[in-house]
This record gives structure tokens, C-alpha cells and sequence, in this order.
């Protein structure tokens, strides 16, 4: 059997166990049919079927347990959009702005969704990660205490599918390269501001005044990652 024809199966037999699940037929934690079950219910070689739990495995949908058998997973919007996150990991240096602008497009509502439902906990924990950022003597530690800033909004956005999405869009590699740009231009205290405006503006409760000053930041983090690529882009250039 040839690799196209192979692919095709594989593919074949994917798309028949996402039916099986999206039908309703298997929920969120039941466990599939035996390999033979399957096998002569899809009218697909094992091969085949074995390629298709573990390509949906990788994606989160299924989990394979040894000696118990396959299991759909939870479903949790967290567990299935790891993936992009894995994907954001790995673009080359201009596909890192494309990334950052879905995130400047989806964040600011996550912030204006999150703004009536933040606690006093939630307010106490952005104070610590802005203390963090003033205090932090490094990289890494700057992208720590940013990615805590943002994931108390996100986990108080009230939107599951939509924090998950943003938090995997806003991978560590693109954090990274745009706290590394930040300050090799010196511009660390403006970003320090950004953050304090978005914190300032969410205790006053006020949704459109914390969604535009996320909008504001962003906006600034994405000139400050296009010299980033820039230079990157400059750097591999072959000379005249």
C-alpha cells in the first residue's frame, strides 16, 4: 500500500472517529470501542485505525491508556488548543506578528469581559505581578510576571474557549522575542506603564477604558516586535 493510499485510511478513519464523538455517540470521558470493534464498524485496517487515535491523541480529543483502552477526553477548550501554542513555538520570525495581531484583536475583549467579574484576590495577585515586573532583573523573569498579569484577566474573562485560545496564541517564544526587543530598546518602564494604565483602568471598573488600554499596549508591544523581526530579517539576509 502506497504512502498516499495509507494517508487517505488515516485520514478515512479520523474523520469517522470525530463522527462518533461530535454525533454524540461517545461524550467527554467515555471510553471507544475495542480496536477490532472499530476496525470492522469503519471497514479500515487496524494500521490505519491505530494512526488515527494517536493523530487525535496529539490534538487532545482521545487518550490512550495501556492495558484499558482509548478514552475521549474532557473536551476542555485548555486541552485542545494546546496545539497552537505548539505551533506558535515554531513559526519563523514574520509570522510572529501575524500571531500577535489575532492577539491584539481578541485580548482587549477578554479584558473588557473580565473587568466587572475581577475580585479582590484577582486585584491583589496583578498588584504582585506588577511589583514582580518593577523588580525583575531579567528576561525570563519580566515574561513570567507578564504572563501571570494577563492569565488573572484571562481567567476572569468568563470565557473558557477564548482564554485558552489567547493564552496558546501568546506562546513563550513570542513573549520571549518581545520582552527581548522591549529592552534592547530601553523601553521597559513604557511597558511597565501599559500594564499599570490596564490595572489602573480595571479597578475603576471601567470595561472600555481597560479594553483601550490593552489595545494600547498591545499596539505599541506590536511596533516594538517589528523592529524585532526586522533585525531578525536583516541578520539572514544574504550580503550584496
Amino acid at each position: 500500500m502506497s504512502t498516499e493510499t495509507t494517508g487517505r485510511a488515516t485520514d478515512q478513519a479520523i474523520a469517522k472517529l470525530k463522527e462518533l464523538i461530535s454525533s454524540g455517540e461517545f461524550t467527554a470521558g467515555a471510553r471507544l470501542p475495542t480496536e477490532r470493534e472499530l476496525t470492522h464498524r469503519f471497514g479500515l485496517s487496524r494500521s490505519s485505525l491505530r494512526e488515527a487515535v494517536r493523530a487525535l491523541a496529539l490534538v487532545g480529543v482521545l487518550e490512550s491508556r495501556v492495558g484499558d483502552g482509548t478514552y475521549v477526553t474532557t473536551l476542555e477548550p485548555d486541552l485542545l488548543l494546546t496545539g497552537i501554542g505548539f505551533v506558535s513555538d515554531l513559526v519563523e520570525a514574520g509570522s510572529l506578528l501575524e500571531i500577535h495581531r489575532v492577539r491584539r484583536i481578541l485580548e482587549p475583549e477578554a479584558t473588557r469581559l473580565a473587568t466587572p467579574r475581577l475580585t479582590d484576590e484577582d486585584f491583589e495577585r496583578l498588584r504582585d505581578c506588577l511589583h514582580r515586573m518593577e523588580t525583575a532583573s531579567g528576561v525570563p523573569a519580566f515574561i513570567e510576571a507578564d504572563t501571570a498579569f494577563h492569565r488573572v484577566i484571562l481567567d476572569a474573562c468568563g470565557n473558557a474557549a477564548l482564554a485558552s485560545l489567547i493564552q496558546n496564541l501568546s506562546s513563550g517564544t513570542l513573549r520571549a522575542r518581545l520582552w527581548q526587543s522591549v529592552v534592547a530598546q530601553g523601553a521597559t518602564e513604557a511597558t511597565l506603564v501599559a500594564h499599570r494604565n490596564i490595572y489602573n483602568a480595571l479597578v475603576s471598573r471601567d470595561e472600555d477604558m481597560a479594553a483601550a488600554a490593552d489595545v494600547m499596549h498591545l499596539g505599541i508591544a506590536e511596533e516594538w516586535l517589528r523592529t524585532f523581526v526586522g533585525e531578525h530579517s536583516d541578520a539572514r539576509a544574504p550580503n550584496d
